[in-house]
């Protein structure tokens, strides 16, 4: 979604009454631009009739300032440092203004990489009422990954029907206008979502992703949940839908969008939390705590079946006593629980996003079954397919498939470990199932008669 920088402006609908001296409100999502940078934009929200009023010739204007700053984690570099002034003409302050939002949105191309954006709200009529708030960001270029997921906007209003291309947040046919109060309920009783799914047509995928949708209560308590199947014939698409909340009594909500390529055991998951209030609402939700962290994760949209496969797609890196406790699991929650505490544990960097580690793993199973299956196996049950899901690409590789004394075989070399290895494979069988014969690293079969294995009567 690629735009320029814009500085829009609408009054909309406010829900409840905020405590702070300045109701101000902040809010963001990141979207795809390219390979190397992506498009965020902050939405923010000024409480009208809680501004202070100069009186004009039409009527009364409100006037607010916001200043945004990113800059790099140490504080030295300063990326963007800017400040804006809105204003907007009340012709009736009698209760027309009350409960009403001035909400704008700015958005910017940043390069990836963590930062710490600190946004400051001030009323322009009296410097004492300010409100400040500051969070940090990792911007992970969405373009040329694997399938991917925007984070969540909530709005107050999604229209397409009759939307007008020349509104202020209009983009991709649709007129998106934000809450960023995140507050619905009596006076909001609809949530809006939007999303952009990315890399939908990458080669070597499932035909479909399945897009799945959850809400949650603060005490993990599942409350909606809805799933789809959506075909992979464009490379990106826009999600939007609707949550109906009057019936949710006041609380705490997570709302979390899961995109699953079931082919592939890789999914991407989307969150965004938003409170409710309900007064008139009664709250009959068992009282139960779940695991949040594993909720807004890509595990808890698994299948038991897709548990199954990924837990055997990961039997070389899994050991006996881990192997022992997945068999006895008997439900699909406990399957999902262990699934997600062991990638974690092998996640080498958590301060991102991604599970790196996971990642390069279920791509190296994925290459392993497109290359190297034989016998009706697939890649990753071979030899040559364990070895380079363990080891990944072979720095060298040798094949010798027309020697006239010998049967097919392949050497591949890794010079990055133990000082350098070897792994010798072999058509043994003559059928194109190549079998580790030998090698030089420590812990895996080492036959040092392995050509006689592959000599052919002469």
């Amino acid at each position: 979604m690629k735009k320029l920088l814009v500085i829009l402006l609408f009054v909309a609908p406010f829900v409840i009454k905020a405590q702070s001296d300045l109701r101000f409100n902040f809010d963001y999502a990141r979207f795809s631009y390219d390979s190397l940078s992506g498009y965020i934009e902050f939405y923010y929200s000024f409480s009208l009739n809680n501004l202070t009023l100069m009186e004009k010739k039409a009527g009364f204007s409100a006037n607010a300032i916001i200043h945004i700053q990113i800059q790099d984690t140490t504080g030295k570099n300063v990326l963007l440092d800017k400040e804006w002034k809105v204003d907007n003409l009340i012709l009736d302050t009698s209760g027309t203004s009350k409960f009403r939002n001035l909400v704008g949105v700015v958005g910017f191309v940043i390069p990836g990489g963590q930062y710490q954006c600190i946004v400051t709200g001030t009323d322009a009529n009296n410097r004492n009422k300010v409100k400040r708030i500051v969070e940090n960001l990792i911007i992970e270029p969405f373009a040329g990954k694997n399938l991917s997921l925007s984070d969540i906007e909530l709005s107050g209003n999604i229209r397409q029907e009759g939307a007008d291309s020349s509104s202020i947040f209009y983009k991709n046919t649709l007129e998106v206008v934000p809450n960023p109060t995140m507050v619905f309920g009596e006076e909001a009783p609809v949530v809006f979502y939007y999303a952009e799914i990315y890399n939908m047509t990458k080669p070597g995928t499932s035909d479909n992703v399945t897009l799945r949708s959850r809400l949650y209560n603060s005490r993990g308590a599942l409350l909606f949940d809805k799933a789809k199947c959506i075909s992979r014939t464009d490379v990106a698409r826009v999600e939007v839908g609707t949550l109906n909340i009057s019936r949710y009594a006041t609380d705490t909500y997570t709302f979390v969008l899961t995109a699953l390529d079931s082919a592939g055991n890789y999914g991407v998951s989307s969150s965004k939390k938003f409170y409710v209030y309900n007064p008139k609402v009664i709250d009959t939700v068992k009282n139960m705590t779940g695991n949040m962290e594993l909720i807004n994760s890509e595990f808890s949209a698994l299948s038991p079946d897709e548990c199954d496969e990924l837990f055997d797609k990961s039997a070389y890196i899994t050991n006996a006593t881990e192997r022992e406790q997945y068999k006895k699991i008997q439900n699909t929650e406990g399957k999902r629980e262990f699934l997600f505490k062991f990638w974690k544990r092998r996640d080498a960097d958590p301060s991102t996003p991604e599970n790196e580690f996971k990642s390069t793993f279920i791509n190296r199973v994925k290459t392993a079954n497109e290359k190297y299956g034989a016998l009706g196996r697939r890649g990753n049950k071979t030899d040559r397919g364990r070895v380079f899901i363990l080891y990944g690409e072979a720095d060298e590789t040798d094949r010798y498939p027309n020697d006239l004394d010998k049967k097919p075989y392949e050497i591949w070399r890794y010079n990055g470990i133990e000082g350098g290895v070897e792994f010798i494979f072999g058509d043994v069988s003559g059928f194109g199932d190549y079998q580790l014969l030998h090698s030089t690293k420590r812990g895996e079969l080492k036959d040092d008669n392995w050509l006689s294995r592959i000599q052919t009567a002469k």
